[in-house]
């Protein structure tokens, strides 16, 4: 018996012991720069008890503890702080990235899929985020981004201050995009961007940052999870799964990765699919759907300046619905693939150089044979596909108090598909019709950008430009399209620039002016689309391809007030729009459909107005609380109409109280969202009138152990039965899209 009580007493002992081993135990971190992955030196760190600054390899060293926050500050990259949790992670990873202040010049928000900045400039997302299969739905997390719905559960289209479409310039890592294959935008660009692949996603507001395309109303950049280098050879991983109540949506997603020394391997994957679901007022909204993504990242250091980066993502979707469309989405098979070299340099001015190639190919197939419709006149398919490739290189100089970003870059993209109309009922009964909706539609974009930001004193200045080549044509002109237009082919110049200074008006409170001029020639759709009713209302678009291109001149005046316990961010924007793309309807074309009310012809109209702001505040209250507000709201003119704009969303408030209590651990959280009327509608595209809304959320988390974590929660939890007003209406009626009814969901995480 007195053996066996010692035997308990030494496992209790070596148990204890290894807990204290583990809760002290001495870690290496290495600070490094994200665009140029060089070491930050003189970086300084507070961490309960200990202190320090890191050397010259960036590395700061320091014993874990449980519960302790940690606080960093250097001159280059300012002042934040990393929660515990944030500490163990970034421990596991050894080593933490970190933009230069100087980065942050722009109007911008950073939704950051990891933890630990500034609240002020990011929004933090947890691992439900990682499942989420279209990353739009992500973005409307925060107030001002909206999104154009035509589906309960899929193909989310961002709207940022009323510019869609093509004047979001949406990219990966500052490179690649896709272009949408349905004429429906069934698939736009954000959809095929696969969260549990990204590290954070950047949107720069305005037409003030060039370096990554015209951004003529924002640009939305995905950057992907960093390189994992290690000195001893490694596995990570993590996998996440949940599940929502309303609509039996089920959700997964893993990672796993190798790492060592000289390479880093990481392989994931994720898997949503859905049911109906019901609205708050007990109708069902048709929202079935499954989507898939498949990607690896291979990351290779060359030597000790240089690394290879080469990725891969396939994205797959079956039977999604679409009740605002015609047709439904039945099969939808998208590659992307991209390769980044970057090297470093020790000695000179030059401080990197990146070059990176890029493919995007979509395969789409769409029909109406899931649609209930009675009686059933035609059956119709459109199967189109798209590419989109090309490549850029970039160089940044550090010069006396100035760095300077320079490059080129090219991007080409092109459509084709054919719709096929097998008329069961009426006089065409038998027969089948043939449909060119893109007529193998082609862009090709070349530029040349650079960027150069100035510290003066407390002033920092950025000047950004960009000059693009802009050539486009059809390859199978449709007999009727060019009945309308002779000259298919366009060459246009676009110039493109813009002037910001910002300074630091005191130790917490910062201004800033951004004036901006950008320049965006027409989309393939604008151009090309040939009698499909891809609009807001039931009518046929007919491309132009003599569109002259649109300006916006439009400034930004920002400010941003940050202490140890409150942060305030603040954007006003006011843009003069010139030939502003638009569309008219043209009582001399005729329709290709039987049914439809008439053609739309796309043009530029003189003259429109743009203004708003966005603000979010965020503070650390008592007893572990913190709460966060953010508004946005923008008001669109159409001087020529002397009409509102139409898809502008309306004024949008968002309220969150969170509580972090036993070392984090426990993380509950309320959230209230309210959205004004929207009075302000165009008559010329049929809008109408929506309602107010108001909706309120709860979570709750926990963070078992390190490497175990369980969330719950319901959305809206009254029961609301909603619309938002840039959701389109249910094919064939005028009854909206409703959002999902009261929505219970949990969500587990285990992360190695």
């Amino acid at each position: 018996m007195k053996i066996q009580n010692k035997f308990v007493l030494l496992l209790a002992a070596s148990f204890m012991l290894s807990v204290s081993v583990y809760a002290q135990s001495t870690e290496k971190i290495r600070f490094l720069d994200e665009d140029t992955s060089q070491p930050i030196t003189g970086l300084t760190f507070e961490y309960g008890q200990q202190s320090g600054t890191s050397d010259e390899n960036g590395a700061i060293t320091f014993t874990l503890r449980e519960g302790e926050t940690m606080y960093l500050s250097h001159l280059s990259y300012g002042r934040w702080e990393l929660s515990p949790v944030a500490v163990q992670e970034m421990a596991k990873a050894g080593a933490y990235y970190r933009r230069r202040e100087s980065q942050q010049l722009y109007p911008v928000t950073v939704i950051a899929v990891r933890p630990g900045q500034q609240p002020a400039d990011e929004v933090d997302l947890g691992y439900q985020d990682y499942m989420q299969h279209d990353a739009a739905a992500i973005l409307s997390q925060t107030a001002g981004m909206s999104s154009i719905q035509k589906a309960g559960n899929y193909g989310f289209d961002p709207v940022l201050r009323g510019f869609k479409y093509d004047q979001l310039n949406v990219v990966l890592n500052g490179a690649q995009s896709a272009t949408a294959a349905c004429p429906n935008r069934m698939d736009p660009p954000t959809s095929q961007m696969a969260p549990n692949m990204m590290d954070r996603i950047e949107v720069l507001k305005g037409p003030h940052a060039l370096r990554y395309g015209t951004g003529f109303g924002a640009t939305i950049n995905f950057v992907p999870t960093n390189l994992r280098f290690t000195e001893e050879a490694d596995i990570y991983g993590r996998f996440s799964s949940g599940y929502e109540g309303n609509g039996e949506v089920l959700r997964g997603e893993s990672q796993l990765g190798f790492s060592g020394k000289r390479y880093d391997l990481g392989l994931f994957a994720a898997w949503s699919q859905g049911n109906d679901y019901t609205a708050g007022d007990g109708s069902t909204v048709q929202s079935d759907f499954q989507r898939g993504s498949f990607g690896a990242n291979l990351g290779l250091k060359l030597a000790g300046n240089q690394q290879l980066r080469i990725s891969g993502l396939y994205n797959i979707a079956r039977d999604a619905d679409f009740p605002a469309l015609p047709m439904d989405l039945r099969e939808d098979d998208t590659w992307m693939f991209n390769a980044r070299h970057d090297i470093r340099f020790e000695e000179g001015a030059l401080q990197s150089w990146n070059t990176t190639v890029f493919g995007s190919f979509v395969d789409h197939l769409m029909d109406n044979l899931l649609k209930p419709l009675d009686p059933r006149m035609l059956n119709a398919e459109t199967a189109a596909t798209t590419y989109n490739y090309g490549g850029r290189t970039e160089g940044l100089w550090q010069l006396k108090n100035a760095r300077l970003y320079t490059g080129a870059d090219l991007r080409v993209e092109g459509a084709s598909g054919i719709r096929v109309r097998e008329f069961l009922m009426g006089p065409n009964a038998g027969r089948t019709f043939e449909d060119d909706a893109w007529q193998d539609g082609q862009i090709a974009k070349a530029g040349l950008f650079g960027e150069y930001q100035q510290r003066l004193g407390a002033y920092q200045l950025v000047l950004s430009t960009r000059l693009e080549l802009n050539t486009a044509s059809v390859e199978e002109a449709s007999p009727e399209f060019t009945e309308v237009y002779t000259d298919t082919e366009t060459t246009q110049f676009n110039s493109n620039f813009s002037l910001g200074a910002s300074r630091q008006i005191s130790g917490e409170a910062k201004m800033g002016l951004f004036l901006g001029r950008a320049q965006r020639s027409g989309s393939l759709t604008e151009r090309f689309i040939n009698y499909f009713p891809v609009g807001i209302d039931p009518f046929e678009m007919l491309g132009n391809p003599q569109l002259s291109p649109e300006v916006n001149y439009q400034a930004d005046l920002t400010f941003e007030w940050h202490t140890e316990a409150t942060a305030l961010k603040v954007d006003v924007f006011a843009g003069y729009l010139q030939d502003y793309i638009s569309s008219v309807i043209d009582p001399t074309l005729s329709p290709r459909l039987p049914m439809s009310p008439g053609v739309r012809q796309f043009i530029n109209i003189e003259e429109a107005f743009k203004t708003g702001f966005e603000a979010n505040w965020t503070q650390q209250l008592m007893a572990g609380l913190q709460h966060q507000m953010s508004i946005a709201y923008t008001y669109a003119q159409d001087m020529e109409r002397d009409e509102p704009l139409p898809e502008i969303a309306p004024l949008d408030f968002r309220y969150a109280l969170q509580g972090a209590y036993f070392g984090e651990k426990l993380q509950p959280e309320v959230s209230f969202r309210h959205v004004l009327e929207q009075n302000r509608v165009s008559s010329e595209f049929g809008e109408t009138v929506t309602p107010a809304f108001s909706l309120i959320d709860l979570k709750l988390a926990y963070q078992f152990t390190e490497a175990f974590r369980l969330s719950a929660g319901v959305n809206n939890l009254l029961d609301e039965a909603y619309y938002e007003h840039l959701n389109r209406s249910v094919r064939g009626t005028n009854a909206p899209i409703l959002a999902r009814g009261r929505n219970g969901y949990v969500s587990v995480n285990i992360s190695f």
